[in-house]
């Protein structure tokens, strides 16, 4: 599945002919770690907030052969239908593609004034006992619908899902996914995580190569990135890059996200027209990623469409009882 050449990097060739010295890749810094399935990576295309733009991804995907095996939403379990959960489910069932639903509530859409100030309170955390059961309801309703993949914001979130998990209130394959907007900077929070119950995380699209590197030597915990990432997350474009984060991060979801695009949380039909037609261009965006990392030979070690679970992970012990 990995190429047996090693990939080419962007521009050495061409670079080394007129004698610019061109650095050359430490196998040190390689993770040693892969998928289950042996892959190194896979796809996701976030922000897609309901059955319509889901149509659309999938729609485009088909047209731009954009493999997709998981698909995430923002605004929440609380902003779909049932129908519309159900509706979702049933497409990604037919095509082998993960849907991720968020939880909510979170702290910067309720009454606390701390999100608003300069330092962020305390961003999108569950505040309080009504949101951290707000976030659980959210999960069992998903679930109950068919949902294997849950977005959360919140360490306590995260626990609590993890010991329902464990207790067989929540189905034994549901994954958690950590939020890019409370993802962890170091590699020391980023263990913590996956003993929380964490399954994939979202890091900053700002961490450099040396950061996924120290990851490494900690987890093999899915890393989740943005090769674009919208504007609220710093609007990155790291494309060029999309190989040696592969290498370094692996086992890495290469998420396809949009920079200069308005925020569409939460969505609403008000939202209908920018909300798919940025659906319709992040799947193109993953058509140029593809691109790329074929032109530069390192398109091998992708995960076979329809592999979702994250290998054996470390976890804290759940106290009996709880």
């Amino acid at each position: 599945m990995v190429p047996s050449k090693a990939p080419r990097r962007p521009g050495v060739d061409a670079l080394a002919r007129i004698g610019h010295a061109v650095p050359v890749p430490d196998p040190a810094d390689a993770s040693a770690y892969a998928f289950p399935d042996g892959g190194t990576w896979r796809t996701e295309v976030p922000s897609v907030e309901g059955p319509e733009a889901l149509a659309v991804v999938l729609k485009e995907s088909a047209r731009l052969d954009v493999p997709v095996h998981r698909v995430s939403q923002g605004s929440g379990v609380w902003m779909l239908t049932d129908a519309e959960i159900t509706e979702m489910v049933d497409a990604c069932a037919g095509r082998d593609v993960e849907l991720c639903l968020f939880t909510g509530p979170r702290g910067t859409w309720d009454t606390g004034a701390s999100t608003r100030t300069d330092s962020g309170g305390a961003g999108l955390r569950a505040r309080g006992h009504d949101a951290l059961a707000g976030c659980v309801e959210d999960a069992l309703r998903a679930a109950g619908l068919g949902v294997r993949c849950l977005l959360v914001a919140d360490e306590g979130v995260l626990w609590t899902l993890h010991r329902l998990r464990a207790a067989g209130l929540l189905p034994a394959d549901t994954t958690f996914k950590v939020s890019a907007l409370t993802g962890p900077v170091n590699p020391a929070s980023f263990a913590v995580y996956e003993r929380l119950g964490a399954d994939s995380l979202n890091v900053p699209s700002d961490l450099t190569l040396d950061h996924l590197t120290e990851i490494r030597r900690v987890s093999r915990a899915p890393l989740d990135m943005y090769v674009e990432a919208p504007d609220d997350l710093g609007g990155y474009v790291r494309m060029y890059e999309a190989a040696e984060l592969i290498r370094r991060g692996a086992p890495l979801y290469v998420k396809f996200g949009l920079s200069r695009s308005p925020g569409i949380y939460p969505y609403g039909a008000h939202l209908r027209e920018h909300t798919l037609a940025t659906a319709r261009e992040r799947v193109r965006r993953g058509r140029l990623v593809l691109d790329l990392l074929a032109r530069h030979g390192a398109d091998g070690g992708l995960s076979p469409l329809g592999s979702r679970l994250p290998g054996d992970l470390e976890r804290f012990p759940v106290p009996e009882g709880s």
